[in-house]
């Protein structure tokens, strides 16, 4: 369907807690269509409905090429070692930080044909299911960080180009 804009930092909508999905129906199969066109564009790993204007639960992930989406999702499990991982947001664009992670996550939702599926995995893709699903409880990755880093990036955010151009609409 469609490559879709990423809302950015400081765009309420990305600190609001997104609804839960009751039924699949055309237009949630056009929002999971457009996730997934927005996350197969380079460099991306994962996309939530909210970063695209949608506050309904849902995300897609792009893991090594390959594109999957997950519907009402909820981390069931963490695992592993909790770590810094170098980490950015399509909503943050161009600015990168460690993060706090869990090397292993596993996700629970539903497909489109309301079916329950789950998600699991380590490295990049339990950061990237625990960094979209923060996305549709209205967590920004800055939020998590350090409060040392945390400073640091909202420095950052405050002297990009893209902060003030979006802040002077």
């Amino acid at each position: 369907m469609a490559v879709r804009s990423i809302r950015l930092y400081g765009d309420p909508i990305l600190a609001s807690v997104s609804d839960p999905v009751h039924t699949v129906d055309e237009g949630i199969r056009g929002l999971i269509t457009d996730l997934c066109d927005t996350t197969r564009e380079p460099g991306r790993a994962g996309v939530a409905a909210c970063q695209i204007g949608v506050g309904l639960r849902a995300f897609s992930i792009n893991i090594g090429g390959e594109i999957s989406y997950l519907i009402n999702p909820e981390i069931v499990e963490f695992g592993g070692e909790l770590r810094d991982v170098e980490e950015g947001c399509l909503s943050v664009p161009d600015l990168f930080f460690p993060t706090p992670r869990y090397s292993y996550a596993r996700a629970r939702g539903i497909d489109l044909d309301g079916h329950e599926v789950e998600l699991e995995g380590e490295g990049l893709l339990a950061q990237a299911l625990q960094h979209e699903t923060d996305h549709l409880n209205g967590i920004v990755y800055v939020r998590r960080l350090h409060p040392e880093v945390r400073r640091q990036a909202m420095s950052a955010i405050r002297k990009s180009d893209w902060f003030h151009a979006a802040t002077e609409r």
